[in-house]
């Protein structure tokens, strides 16, 4: 019993978005998509016990949603081609490709799909955790701090508002998918985020690397999405050492580098070969810098600094000024940091920010003032929303009033 409910769980996992895709590409209808496709998982949980596991799970819950999709539309009445489009589907495989020439895998237009500018982008990152990824929507809920019922009503109201805004089931061509690319990659960036942040769903960070690396073997072409991909696998090369064993975060300098992920950096290191220089993938290529220091003391902090000015220069936002600051700060010495910092909170951009309080902290002690460090660190604490930040800010306070002045 136990080894047929695993068998489903993984199948599921694997062919869900597929199938969701290919239904949802054939009947215009996405609620009856997802529910032919938990049907046929429910059917697989009744019968692979005891009938047996069959040889290929993902095929089998594909004729299973596809027979109850026929059931469905049958009963509906439907115009006889879509019938006849679902009797050809036997298996998730990705539809052939259309004359258009367009990259047409139904994972992708999903994608797309649910990512269209015309959502708000909340709407697009819980539609793509709940239709592409196949997160359940109470995950998704508690990610974003509200109720079940409501998660569904907004998943709810952006599927109907794709029907009714008649947004096309399609991956864009030409120029209009290099238009709609960093709204996608935009998404994806946030979902990783939202797995890799001190207090977030780690199962995030992983669906956004599958998601990525899916984007990337269907896109290979296109440089930015080499270099989101890059990202992911070099920042989550370190998952396993950011906490020690009371779960208390770990700076960089105090991580064990030997249990980093070193096949996920290989691999991030020669995705940025085609990775350009796009905004993701400067930002890999600071992470890249990291990632094969054999100690902290070794990073290259003045080629971090180069490639933050690079960033500042496509970027100019507040947030990359701040951690330009801190990377000059660190190759060239607190006071240019803290001299950077200044001119990046001018006008107030950053007020309330507390990593912008934070690195102010970490500069200072480092050009020596130690207690007034210790109040910066103790004032972003009393700011930050995660348990895990506000004890590692807190720790940072007390080293320092412990050393004394």
């Amino acid at each position: 019993m136990t080894d047929a409910a695993d068998a489903v769980a993984v199948a599921g996992a694997e062919a869900y978005p597929r199938i969701v895709a290919t239904l949802i590409r054939v009947t215009g209808d996405w609620t009856l998509a997802e529910d032919c496709v938990q049907e046929a998982l429910a059917a697989a949980l009744e019968r692979w016990p005891r009938d047996g596991v069959p040889a290929n799970p993902g095929g089998w819950l594909m004729t299973a949603a596809r027979n109850r999709a026929v059931d469905v539309l049958r009963r509906a009445t439907v115009e006889r081609r879509k019938l006849r489009e679902l009797a050809l589907l036997t298996d998730p495989e990705p539809a052939p490709p259309e004359a258009d020439g367009d990259v047409v895998d139904d994972r992708l237009r999903l994608i797309f799909t649910c990512c269209h500018p015309a959502l708000a982008l909340e709407a697009r990152l819980a539609l793509t955790l709940r239709t592409v990824a196949g997160v359940p929507t109470a995950d998704i809920a508690r990610a974003f701090l509200v109720t079940e019922s409501t998660m569904t009503r907004r998943i709810t109201r952006a599927k109907t508002k794709i029907t009714t805004a008649g947004i096309p089931y399609r991956v864009p061509a030409g120029s209009a998918l290099v238009e709609r690319l960093p709204g996608v990659l935009a998404v994806l960036y946030l979902l990783f985020t939202r797995g890799y942040d001190a207090d977030g769903e780690p199962a995030f960070a992983a669906e956004a690397i599958r998601l990525a690396r899916l984007l990337d073997q269907l896109m290979p072409a296109q440089p930015e999405v080499a270099g989101l991909l890059a990202l992911f696998l070099l920042h989550d090369s370190r998952r396993a050492t950011r906490r020690d064993a009371e779960g208390n975060l770990l700076t960089l300098d105090e991580q064990d580098r030997s249990r980093w992920d070193h096949a996920a950096v290989a691999e991030g290191r020669s995705l940025l070969d085609r990775a350009g220089d796009g905004p993701y993938a400067l930002q890999a290529r600071i992470a890249a810098c990291h990632a094969t220091a054999p100690t902290a003391a070794d990073t290259d902090w003045p080629a971090i600094a180069r490639w933050y000015d690079q960033l500042t220069r496509l970027q100019p936002t507040p947030v990359v000024k701040l951690n330009r600051a801190v990377a000059h700060g660190y190759a060239y010495g607190p006071a240019k940091g803290l001299a950077l910092l200044a001119e990046a909170r001018s006008g107030g951009a950053l007020d309330g920010y507390p990593p912008a309080l934070a690195a102010e902290a970490d500069l200072t002690a480092r050009h020596g003032g130690r207690n007034q460090a210790a109040t910066l660190f103790r004032a972003a604490a009393a700011m930050v929303n995660s348990t895990a930040e506000r004890r590692a800010l807190v720790k940072r306070a007390d080293d320092l009033t412990a050393g004394g002045q």
